[in-house]
């Protein structure tokens, strides 16, 4: 006789199509911070300046924007299984020429095409599994599927240290065949087949007007990053193209029956909230990211690979928060957010207030708090942006919530980077680099409490009856 599963326990069907989804979403959430660490030894062996290697990440990140918009119009013309294979597949066939590119053009062109693989995976990730959940227990499984997206920020810099330190730098990109090969066997045996479904005819024109708009404005983001700064023609201009693509892209999908994603999401309030708050952390996961190694190396003076090293406790700190995706379900998303709010501040605040003296166990303490409110904020913002939504709203969701946390990120780690070369330069010699840092990281505390007005608006309770996606 079978035993009766308990209504708070994820089916084994579930449990068993998240683990094969995980595995293969490792390779693109791990190869963009592997490959960031591993920048200026691509340069070196390739004989290419800083401004022409910066590409091999850039190009990678606005591929992956570039593909995000489109990923909810494959899903329904040809079947979620056969697109996660096709860009698994594609994902894979990158990394191998990546992996074989004989100078830094070859390696900028092949780094594109495993962009649009990881463009598609990602939305395409979080459709499969809300879709198989049905709107149950959402918080707990996405304590399992984000586990990867919490902790390869802080596993990519340790992973790239040691293959730069120690391999050739085409392993940096042949690490990713053996992974991609395993998950493109499991998901081909074991994800449920789905024939394509009856998808309306692609929105030409607002697939021409967002993709590129997305593109340009995460192209100006990171150009405002690098030395170029807020003021370069370079930034500028890409950035205005984009909001203005964007904002036709808007009006237009405004008076489509079919756009190519849908806006009349955000009618729904608790999707709003979540969106907001999608683009609040993306600021704040990936500003800090570019912060976090330079402090450990210009302020407390440690090396590329120990700097690595010190960030694992941040993904010790997701680990141990992953209880709240259950949490989530049963009280709510806000609270959840609220709390992960404040954790999220209280971790770094430290990295505002020390010097190039602070303890380093004080650090690694605040970078765990950091981490758990992080991941807690995260899963809870992801049950509330999806709970309100009918079934067929869901690819449309993951594709939004996809763009605006990549938006989100680009826009972080531009204004971060601003403000500390402007910190820097007000604040020149050893000592002003500390006073630099710090109030660099004051921001990243005000950009943390700015997210308490959206989680607000988020729902406070379950909703009464189920508690399944409407």
């Amino acid at each position: 006789m079978t035993a009766p599963t308990r209504p708070d326990r994820l089916e084994p069907a579930v449990l068993k199509l998240a683990g094969v989804l995980v595995l293969g979403a490792m390779a693109p959430l791990l190869d963009s911070t592997i490959v960031n660490v591993a920048l200026h030894t691509l340069g070196t062996e390739l004989g290419a300046p800083v401004a022409t290697v910066q590409w091999v990440s850039t190009g990678y990140l606005l591929a992956m924007a570039t593909a995000v918009p489109g990923s909810a119009w494959l899903t329904d013309r040809f079947g979620a299984k056969r697109l996660w294979l096709a860009a698994l597949t594609l994902f894979l066939l990158g990394s191998v020429l990546s992996g074989a590119a004989w100078d830094i053009g070859s390696l900028i062109g092949f780094r594109v095409v495993q962009g649009v693989g990881g463009g598609l995976m990602l939305p395409l990730l979080q459709t499969l599994l809300v879709r198989a959940a049905g709107g149950r227990r959402l918080g707990k499984l996405l304590a399992v599927v984000t586990l990867p997206a919490l902790i390869g920020p802080i596993l990519g810099p340790v992973l790239g240290g040691l293959i730069a330190g120690h391999l050739s730098w085409r392993w940096i990109f042949y690490v990713n065949v053996p992974l991609c090969l395993l998950a493109i066997v499991l998901a081909w045996r074991l994800l449920p087949e789905d024939p394509p479904g009856k998808a309306s005819r692609l929105d030409v024109p607002g697939l021409l007007l967002l993709s590129p708009g997305v593109a340009a404005v995460v192209y100006g983001l990171s150009e405002m990053a690098t030395s170029a700064g807020p003021g370069s023609l370079r930034a500028l201009l890409p950035l205005a193209a984009g909001l203005v693509l964007l904002a036709a892209f808007t009006r237009h999908a405004l008076r489509t029956t079919e756009p190519l994603v849908d806006l009349r999401l955000f009618r729904t309030r608790s999707f709003a909230a979540s969106s907001a708050l999608l683009f609040l952390s993306g600021l704040a996961l990936f500003g800090s990211m570019l912060l976090l190694p330079l402090y450990y190396q210009q302020v407390q003076g440690e090396g590329v690979v120990a700097a690595g090293l010190l960030l694992a406790p941040q993904g010790l700190g997701s680990l141990l928060a992953r209880f709240t995706g259950g949490l989530a379900d049963r009280i709510g998303p806000r609270p959840l957010v609220l709390a992960g709010i404040v954790l999220t501040a209280a971790g770094t605040l430290p990295f505002a207030l020390g010097g190039q003296h602070t303890n380093g166990l004080l650090l690694a303490i605040a970078l765990v708090v950091r981490g758990a409110g992080l991941s807690a904020a995260n899963m809870a913002v992801l049950v509330g942006a999806y709970r309100d939504l009918p079934p067929e709203r869901i690819s449309h969701a993951s594709s939004t919530t996809r763009i605006v946390q990549q938006i989100g990120g680009s826009f972080g780690t531009a204004v971060l980077a601003v403000v500390l070369q402007r910190q820097l330069t007000a604040h020149p010699g050893t000592a002003g680099q500390v006073t630099a840092f710090g109030h660099t990281f004051a921001w990243a505390v005000a950009f943390a409490a700015l997210a308490v007005v959206p989680a607000l608006l988020l729902p406070g309770t379950r909703p009464a009856g189920s508690g399944q996606v409407r």
